[in-house]
């Protein structure tokens, strides 16, 4: 018996003979396409399906201790940005000419009998405004009071020189911030910008160095992008300052 041509095989009309010899059956999956034996190339059920793969951008860390180590550092690097938010803040006020109490919030004292750690202004002392362009800082302890006025002093702030005006009162006048003085805030800004950077990497370093992790692993990737997030939060912050001392 010879075999159908393939026009004959998909023509509805002309009937497909069949062969119970095994030699027939033999050349038939010899020479038939698989498709018309009835055998598909792939089954379904061997399919995968690419949606439930998860990119290796979106994989979890894969320890408990790796994300324990993250967690640890995602806390420090945004305490670190949020340190710099405030100061950059002060800033913009300063350049803003606005005169506020806040003007005063990166003095820190260091008072006897405190410890090593020096303490905030507002800890020891008030700050008001007075007519608009005039702050008054009154020390709680008149002991302190050398302490303080040192203390606004080494802050270097630009424009604020302290005058007593008694035991425990110090008025500070406030001039309108000039190019110049605008300028050193943006420089300020930069200077902090860059230890905020550096202080994020070390806490990265620190946690890379502690986990141990393999080179291409998805720990270090996933270390990587979170000092690139804090990072490109603080060029966000500075770039917001000098357009701002810049009006």
């Amino acid at each position: 018996m010879s075999l159908p041509s393939f026009r004959q095989l998909f023509t509805r009309s002309t009937p497909i003979p069949f062969c119970l010899e095994r030699s027939c059956g033999v050349r038939l999956k010899r020479t038939l396409p698989s498709i018309v034996l009835g055998r598909p190339y792939a089954s379904k059920s061997k399919i995968k399906s690419t949606a439930d793969l998860v990119p290796g951008s979106r994989q979890l860390l894969t320890t408990e201790e790796a994300r324990s180590e993250y967690h640890k550092a995602e806390t420090k690097m945004a305490s670190t940005v949020e340190w710099f938010r405030k100061e950059v803040a002060a800033f913009e006020t300063r350049a803003s000419g606005r005169v506020t109490p806040s003007l005063l919030a990166p003095v820190r004292v260091e008072v006897y009998g405190k410890g090593n750690d020096p303490v905030k202004l507002e800890e020891i002392a008030t700050v008001g405004v007075k007519d608009g362009s005039l702050l008054i800082v009154t020390v709680f302890d008149e002991n302190n009071m050398k302490a303080v006025e040192q203390a606004i002093y080494d802050a270097k702030l630009p424009g604020i020189v302290p005058q007593r005006q008694d035991t425990r009162t110090i008025r500070i006048p406030v001039p309108k911030p000039t190019v110049e003085a605008r300028t050193a805030l943006v420089s300020n800004a930069q200077r902090l910008a860059e230890e905020a950077r550096v202080q994020i990497r070390r806490v990265h370093q620190a946690s890379v160095k502690k986990g141990k992790y393999e080179k291409h692993s998805v720990e270090l990737d996933e270390f990587r992008r979170l000092v690139e997030k804090n990072v490109t939060e603080i060029d966000n912050i500075l770039a917001h300052m000098r357009k701002t001392g810049s009006r």
